[in-house]
């Protein structure tokens, strides 16, 4: 077979560029250390890659409202936790108002001061997240959700809440009107109140003895004074029952169907008072708003200041705890962020360590390559040299 100098010259060039290419790419793997910079490199890892890029760039999108709810489940925390702080200063108040020694003058400078509590708790629950989002505005979290209007503060927000656009269902704001406006009366199932009161007796908040018994029905605890003997008889939603002409014992606690109530003093004949079931309508300012009404109120009776004084830290408890319960609810939703965080962490982790395995060069193995390259791109480089010298000229005499 005879192999031309052309031939021989052609296929040491060839040798030589596929080796220069070669040797080339291994020299830019190495400076990026991928060992895919372009979808020719290999198909099926640039796939990988893309793939596990889209999902690590999905969980980045998903982590951002996350983090807005963190936000904003923190701000309302913070919120709740100061608006509580002030409804404890309330209720130490209202206590020392209830002393029998104060006098009017002083019920009124206590009434001040719940006065401005009040506003500031209205500030509180018009609280912005900073960024014009109101807290509690639920899903109408664009407008004010408090307006102090005659009559006392009405609800202006959407019920509901605002979700977070991501794939999690994490809130960005707060249903203000459970948060605000909807504890129960009373203890919870039902509520005591004084219809007539001429004498110097009270009643307390009452407490339920036997929750399988109560009826929900509302009973009337009517008295009468004779020849010096009181009694009182019971009527259920204003029929009478078998509790009549019972002697009345101060101290003594008046059960009726699983509830029980204990009026203190001494009932004047006429007396009345009532047990009405328990409703969801009570709201902070007008728990405020009663007390200062009552603590303005000049010439009241021992029994009287007793009575609305039991009645309004009653209720005043009641929002307490609805507040508490709020707080709880968006402590539960922090340690859900908690634990969407970890786990977005966790996927975000999962789809880098994908893109790594689909493209990363192994820096020990192209190092090896590379020097196998060097030395033989050298000796294609000495082969196409000597091959260049491959001229009969070369063997002619001068």
């Amino acid at each position: 077979m005879h192999i031309s100098t052309s031939n021989s010259y052609n296929a040491s060039l060839d040798s030589l560029m596929t080796r220069q290419a070669t040797l080339s790419s291994t020299q830019e793997q190495m400076t990026t250390g991928k060992r895919v910079n372009r979808a020719s490199d290999d198909p099926a890892a640039a796939a990988r890659a893309e793939r596990a890029l889209a999902a690590e760039q999905r969980t980045v999108a998903n982590q951002r409202g996350v983090d807005a709810s963190n936000n904003a489940m923190t701000l309302t925390d913070s919120a709740l936790g100061d608006a509580s702080e002030l409804l404890q200063q309330a209720r130490e108040a209202m206590v020392a108002a209830g002393n029998g020694s104060y006098t009017d003058a002083e019920r009124t400078t206590t009434a001040n001061q719940l006065s401005g509590l009040r506003q500031q708790l209205l500030s509180i629950a018009n609280r912005t997240d900073g960024s014009g989002t109101y807290l509690f505005g639920g899903q109408g979290a664009a407008q004010v959700p408090f307006a102090d209007v005659p009559g006392g503060v009405a609800y202006q927000g959407t019920s509901g809440q605002a979700q977070a656009a991501s794939g999690e269902p994490l809130p960005l704001t707060t249903n203000g009107a459970a948060a605000w406006m909807t504890a129960r009366t009373g203890n919870g199932v039902f509520a005591t109140s004084a219809l007539t009161s001429n004498g110097t007796a009270w009643i307390d908040g009452g407490t339920v003895t036997n929750p399988s018994a109560v009826t929900g029905a509302t009973y009337s605890l009517q008295f009468s004074v004779a020849a010096g003997a009181t009694t009182y008889s019971v009527l259920k939603n204003g029929a009478a029952t078998a509790l009549t002409n019972v002697a009345f014992k101060p101290g003594q606690a008046i059960q009726v169907d699983g509830l029980s109530a204990t009026i203190s003093g001494q009932p004047a004949n006429g007396d009345d008072f009532e047990l009405t079931p328990s409703s969801a309508n009570l709201s902070v300012f007008d728990t405020l708003d009663k007390a200062i009404a009552d603590l303005k109120t000049p010439g009241r009776t021992g029994s009287q200041i007793a009575q609305t004084t039991s009645a309004n830290v009653g209720n005043l408890d009641s929002v307490l705890g609805q507040m508490s319960a709020a707080r709880a609810q968006v402590g539960a939703t922090l340690n859900r962020v908690d634990a969407v965080t970890a786990r977005l962490s966790a996927l975000k982790l999962s789809s880098q360590t994908e893109m790594s395995n689909a493209t990363d060069l192994d820096m020990t193995k192209a190092i090896s390559d590379f020097s196998n390259q060097q030395t033989g791109y050298d000796a294609a480089l000495k082969a196409y040299s000597l091959v260049q010298k491959l001229s009969l000229f070369n063997y002619l005499s001068p």
